[in-house]
């Protein structure tokens, strides 16, 4: 089985607007939907991954404060790229405003 990377992505300004007016009991129906499908999902999980925090960009120059559209990240296994994105098809997080995943395999150095 190969590995691939699940890149999380949401515009910023939305994710912002969604945390500030959702509810706790939105809240809680959200997190309810997304361990369900982590479950439903959960052998194809090499690593669950998490949310991403803040992000600091480093170059050559120095490190500054950035921010990004990145939400968080996931490794999977699958035979191909095909079904490595299909397992994301039914995920919570497509449910919100403008969010997508990308999915890139992970190669051997």
């Amino acid at each position: 089985m190969k590995k691939f990377l699940a890149i999380y992505r949401m515009d910023i300004g939305e994710m912002q607007k969604m945390m500030a007016n959702a509810t706790p009991e939105q809240r809680n129906k959200g997190m309810a939907e997304w361990e369900a499908w982590m479950k439903k999902n959960a052998a194809s999980f090499a690593d669950r991954g998490g949310p991403a925090g803040k992000t600091k960009k480093v170059a050559a120059g120095g490190v500054t404060d950035t921010r990004n559209d990145i939400g968080g990240y996931s490794i999977v296994q699958a035979d191909s790229y095909e079904a490595a994105a299909a397992l994301f098809a039914d995920s919570p997080h497509l449910s919100m405003p403008g969010a997508t995943v990308e999915v890139m395999e992970i190669t051997s150095m």
